[in-house]
């Protein structure tokens, strides 16, 4: 049985991936202006926008993409 406050495989509360694609277990860390999280986390549905948004930055340089 797990200690409190560690994580517990097969929770039925546990996270579920929104969508059909899977997310990198690798985070993506961004230093912010200051100000500039609080904003971004009134923001609805934040996150998944902004995964869109990478996309879009991406498809907008395809050479870059080409390369890898």
């Amino acid at each position: 049985m797990p200690r409190k406050g560690q994580f517990q495989k097969n929770n039925k509360l546990g996270f579920k991936p929104i969508g059909d694609t899977p997310l990198d277990s690798k985070p993506l860390t961004v230093r912010l202006r200051q100000g500039q999280l609080e904003k971004l986390k009134a923001v609805p549905n934040w996150q998944e926008r902004l995964r869109e948004y990478v996309d879009q930055l991406i498809s907008e340089n395809p050479t870059q993409n080409e390369k890898q």
